[in-house]
């Protein structure tokens, strides 16, 4: 008996002992939005190339405990608490695999078991990932504006033929865009450029300067309200161009002071004529770089240009013109593959084109034609069919060529406005003749409309004294049919009521004495049937008297009927005799 309680109380000892080793040293909690990374003391020794271990090896494991409670042997192992991995809404996570297998040759991108940056990006959400073995890197999602495309160029894989959209697996521009949405692209894998689709403008404004008109442009000047994400687009957008704009101006420059260097030397062994004719060749109304710095440190494209050309008649002509065109989506892929930006786009294929066109349809056209009108619209008409012909086949769709402003030399520019001004003065006068001539008609039809007027009110007036001498003569005819036919009505109605009341009397006496006859027809019979008078009117006293009706004899003693009756009770009459006197 005492080994039995002996032992019941080295278990009680025991699980005493064991639950506090449990619960005071061995137990640890994990909180929401935290992890728990387990560090082995006991197992076999990690690899040198090996960071996580697994569960029979001695190290940073790599499976995380998430939220709640759990029990680790402290001697046996360690533990930290991380908080978790949060991505919040519009953003996205890029992960470095520090752990994994080697990625192939040649290959900078890694998928989910390699080492390296992996192609799959973590979402909006919450992760529950060992930072020993993984970073990550939380950037924003590409937000795409509407009225915009994006653009992807893969950056990994073989690279595609030239001229050809890079395929799966491929390294080059891809046929298909990106429309208008929030992408979770891998900046490390794919190159988004956000372009303009719709309508955009180039206008060449001379010396005053020009510039390309595109849509960022217009919603940045109408301050136009988009999110951040969206304005982060746009920015990058701006940057990327501010950089073609900057290497652009630096390549003009040099451009041109190693010209005028040069073209110095060369237009000093030149003669008269030669000199004239080069700078006519040359005038392509380049007057400066194309681009410039702005105040705050950007870049804007400005197109100091406009294009000069020698009239049919020999004269010099300069125009300034705003050209619209439209970048669709279903080409913009193929222009960026080819051209480049927006920017190239406008430098390496439109402006050539304007000037080329513009000066080849120019020089057919005399001076004169480019300040008359017709001869100024019929130009535009032929560069914009001309420009829209020539760009169909870029994928760019021309929608106008508007004509701006036409500098025309002095010499044939006032002969042809004093001439035409004079045609004006005569035209003018002209006018001035048949302006007098139209109001001493005018002055003529109003004393006829006078006339007539005054004509149209007697007239007005005698219609009207007839109307109401004929209105009268029908109200009276009226009146009096009226009348008539009131008395003709009384009268039937007076003869109604007569024949009504001879007709009722007549009724009333014949019913009367229709009833009051029947009545003495039953009299009659009714005596008849008793066979005597006096036993028919017995018998209707009879039928006269009350059903409740009661006959009390009383027999009289000495004395008076009254005497008696005052002696009798009342009350006792229903109950009464008759009784027959003797």
């Amino acid at each position: 008996m005492n080994a039995i309680k002996g032992l019941v109380v080295t278990a009680l000892v025991a699980g005493l002992m064991w639950f506090v080793w449990e619960w005071g040293f061995c137990r640890f909690y994990v909180s929401p939005d935290e992890m728990a990374i387990i560090i082995t003391k006991t197992g076999a020794p990690l690899p040198p190339s090996q960071i996580l271990a697994n569960k029979d090896q001695q190290g940073v494991q790599a499976e995380v405990l998430g939220e709640g409670r759990h029990f680790r042997n402290p001697v046996l192992v360690t533990w930290e608490i991380k908080p978790i991995v949060e991505i919040p809404a519009g953003q996205f996570g890029i992960v470095t695999s520090k752990v994994g297998k080697n990625p192939p040759d040649g290959e900078f991108m890694a998928n989910d078991d390699e080492k390296g940056v992996w192609r799959r990006v973590l979402g909006p959400g919450k992760y529950r990932i060992n930072p020993h073995g993984y970073e990550i890197t939380i950037v924003d999602a590409l937000s795409i504006p509407i009225g915009y495309a994006g653009v992807v160029t893969s950056l990994s894989g073989k690279q595609a033929p030239k001229g050809q959209f890079a395929g799966s697996g491929e390294r080059g521009v891809m046929k298909d865009i990106l429309q208008p949405g929030l992408y979770y692209a891998n900046r490390n894998q794919f190159l988004v450029n956000v372009l303009e689709i719709g309508v955009n403008q180039v206008s060449l404004l001379g010396k005053e300067g020009g510039a390309v008109i595109t849509k960022s442009l217009i919603e940045s000047a109408n301050n136009l309200a988009i999110g951040a994400l969206q304005e982060n687009a746009i920015q990058q957008q701006k940057e990327t161009r501010d950089n073609y704009y900057r290497l652009n101006l630096r390549s003009s420059v040099g451009q041109a002071e190693s010209s005028l260097a040069g073209g110095a030397s060369k237009k000093e062994n030149m003669d008269a004529k030669s000199r004239q004719n080069a700078d006519v060749a040359g005038k392509v109304g380049k007057t400066s770089a194309r681009s410039r710095l702005n105040t705050d440190g950007s870049v804007a494209q400005i197109l100091n240009q406009y294009v000069q050309f020698p009239s049919r008649d020999g004269f010099d002509i300069s125009l300034d013109m705003t050209v619209e065109f439209e970048l669709l989506p279903d080409s913009i892929a193929w222009l960026y593959m080819t051209y480049g930006d927006l920017p190239a786009v406008v430098d390496n294929i439109i402006m050539p084109q304007i000037q080329s066109i513009t000066r080849n349809k120019g020089s057919e056209y005399q001076a004169k034609d480019f300040i008359m009108g017709e001869g100024r619209e019929k130009f535009q008409e032929e560069v914009t069919d001309a420009l829209a012909n020539t760009l169909k086949e870029k994928n760019i769709v021309i929608h106008n060529a508007l004509i701006r402003h036409v500098n025309v030399p002095d010499q044939i520019l006032d002969p042809i406005q004093k001439a035409g001004l004079a045609g004006e003065q005569d035209l003018t006068n002209q006018e001035r003749q048949n302006t007098a001539k139209k109001q001493a008609e005018l002055n003529t039809e109003l004393s006829l409309i006078e006339q007539k007027r005054e004509q149209v009110a007697q007239e007005t007036a005698k219609i009207k004294a007839e109307i109401g001498a004929d209105q009268q003569k029908q109200v009276a005819e009226i009146q009096v049919d009226a009348t008539l036919k009131v008395a003709q009505i009384e009268q039937e109605t007076a003869s109604l009521r007569a024949d009504k009341t001879r007709k009722l009397g007549q009724a009333g006496a014949d019913s009367v004495k229709l009833v009051e006859g029947e009545k003495a027809n039953g009299y009659q019979m009714k005596v008849e049937a008793f066979g005597d008078p006096v036993a028919f009117s017995m018998w209707e006293f009879a039928n006269s008297l009350k059903n409740d009706m009661r006959i009390n004899i009383f027999h009289s003693g000495q004395g008076t009927l009254w005497t008696d009756l005052d002696k009798a009770r009342l009350g006792d009459l229903g109950g009464a005799k008759v009784i027959e006197k003797q």
